[in-house]
């Protein structure tokens, strides 16, 4: 008893230490802007997708979620935090559906399995990547109001990026699934 309860704490432990290691990465991911047209390109979507595929949904999940909870108490882990602003303040503004979205993109992402082909993980990608923008434009809409060209504020100047993410990480699934196995 005293051994299973021992191994419980370490697996414990170690899921902790993982969920707040991806939440560094997830906050290096969003302060680091890559030159890319028509906008700079952050890496959130691709390690949101990663997490997921790579951990699991619960892991993954946590991830995501100490991360906003990390940006809503007001820690500077958002893409354009601290200088456009930092708390709830900045969670509640345009991007808190794109935000929220994370939650949704690493579950899906965390459905693909092994034995998926290219194009079946090509798909799942593509409709994780899709909630992100599918919440994030509702909210943009309801924020700002829907008069406004919303999609083509909130979604067409990414898209471009976000297909070039999407698939690097669909032909690199098969081996972070591989990797998977040993963490």
């Amino acid at each position: 008893m005293e051994l299973t309860k021992n191994l419980t704490q370490a697996k414990l432990i170690k899921s902790l230490v993982v969920v707040i290691l991806s939440s560094i990465a997830l906050t290096i991911s969003a302060k680091i802007k890559i030159p890319f047209y028509p906008v700079p390109m952050t890496m959130q979507t691709f390690v949101v997708l990663f997490l997921g595929i790579s951990l699991g949904h619960k892991i993954a999940l946590a991830s995501v979620g100490l991360y906003l909870i990390e940006g809503i108490l007001g820690l500077p882990v958002f893409s354009n935090s601290p200088e456009k602003g930092i708390g709830l303040i900045y969670f509640t503004g345009p991007t808190m559906g794109y935000l929220i979205g994370f939650l949704t993109a690493c579950y899906l992402a965390s459905k693909i399995k092994t034995n998926d082909n290219f194009f079946v993980i090509l798909s799942k990608l593509i409709i994780a990547t899709s909630s992100i923008y599918i919440l994030g434009l509702i909210w943009l809409g309801t924020l700002i109001g829907w008069d406004k060209p919303i999609f083509s504020l909130g979604a067409k100047p990414f898209l471009l990026a976000e297909t070039f993410k999407i698939i690097i990480l669909a032909l690199l699934t098969k081996q972070i699934i591989k990797i998977k196995r040993f963490i």
